[in-house]
């Protein structure tokens, strides 16, 4: 199935008034004003969707920063943005797709296909010179009905052995993998065993994803081919999707750590590696200063 729309694709279905759900997912980490920015303007007839109340469970404790959230819960939020069984949903941001690729993993997850990536986000929209709105209307309630399981999904201790017989995707920057910096998790460094592939280098110049024959030449450097079975971790499970997206891009499946560094970093028994190789440094098989 198709991941990523074109932003010419997504006018010609507005255009002809094919029915397509546009759900806006503005999110940055360490910017909370995402619903402003939204305000002040967007896809005509997007509607607003908040990643940390609406595509995690915040109230879960020991499962990351955003763990996700119950099946009942998206699914009331799904009806909510107006979502109804067989729509067309096209997810976007003004990153990269790097928030919007959190619904996109979340609903394909649920078993609702329908669903893409604008590509290109919302600066391919505007570099075509569509419109943009300020409007804030909120839709009918949809009827959709969501499930769970769809998308393949590891745990902290799935995610601890990963390496030896699979590999491990770390989409963060590289200082952060490398644990140059930290800026908001309890340790610095990453998973040992994990290879750094931040997520930045699945886009051109553009924003947009490279093109499958790029994608699949980059991960192939990674050590990833055809029956490789590959898993990926982020900060809090929110990037990972986007590397995931990219992955199916280049014809490859992935599962997702939903916890994230920011799960396993807060568990004291577990080694943290720094530095650039993925095992580390030796003193880095200390957990917890033991």
């Amino acid at each position: 199935m198709a991941t990523l729309m074109d932003a010419a694709t997504l006018k010609s279905r507005m255009d002809a008034g094919r029915r397509t759900v546009l759900l806006d997912v503005r999110w940055v980490l360490g910017d909370p004003h995402g619903h402003s920015h939204f305000r002040q303007g967007h896809i005509p007839g997007a509607v607003y969707v908040d990643l940390h109340n609406e595509l995690a469970d915040p109230t879960v404790q020991g499962e990351g920063r955003h763990p996700l959230p119950k099946t009942a819960a998206l699914q009331q939020s799904a009806r909510a943005w107006g979502v109804n069984d067989g729509d067309t949903v096209v997810a976007y941001d003004d990153g990269g797709n790097m928030a919007a690729a959190r619904l996109w993993w979340l609903l394909r997850d649920a078993g609702f296909h329908s669903v893409f990536l604008l590509d290109g986000g919302l600066g391919a929209w505007r570099s075509a010179g569509y419109p943009l709105a300020q409007d804030e209307d909120r839709p009918t309630p949809g009827n959709v009905v969501l499930g769970h399981g769809h998308m393949a999904a590891i745990s902290m201790d799935e995610a601890a052995d990963w390496h030896r017989h699979g590999i491990l995707l770390d989409a963060r920057a590289g200082e952060r993998y490398r644990g140059e910096i930290e800026p908001v998790d309890p340790r610095a460094g990453h998973i040992p065993g994990a290879i750094s592939a931040p997520t930045g280098a699945n886009l051109d110049s553009d924003g947009a994803f490279r093109d499958p024959a790029g994608l699949r030449a980059r991960f192939a450097e990674l050590g990833i081919a055809d029956g490789t079975k590959v898993a990926v971790y982020c900060g809090s499970g929110v990037t990972a999707s986007h590397e995931i997206a990219a992955l199916e891009v280049a014809g490859f499946k992935a599962a997702l750590f939903p916890g994230s560094f920011s799960q396993w970093s807060s568990y004291e028994p577990n080694a943290v590696a720094t530095g650039a190789e993925p095992l580390g440094r030796a003193e880095d098989w200390n957990p917890a200063g033991q």
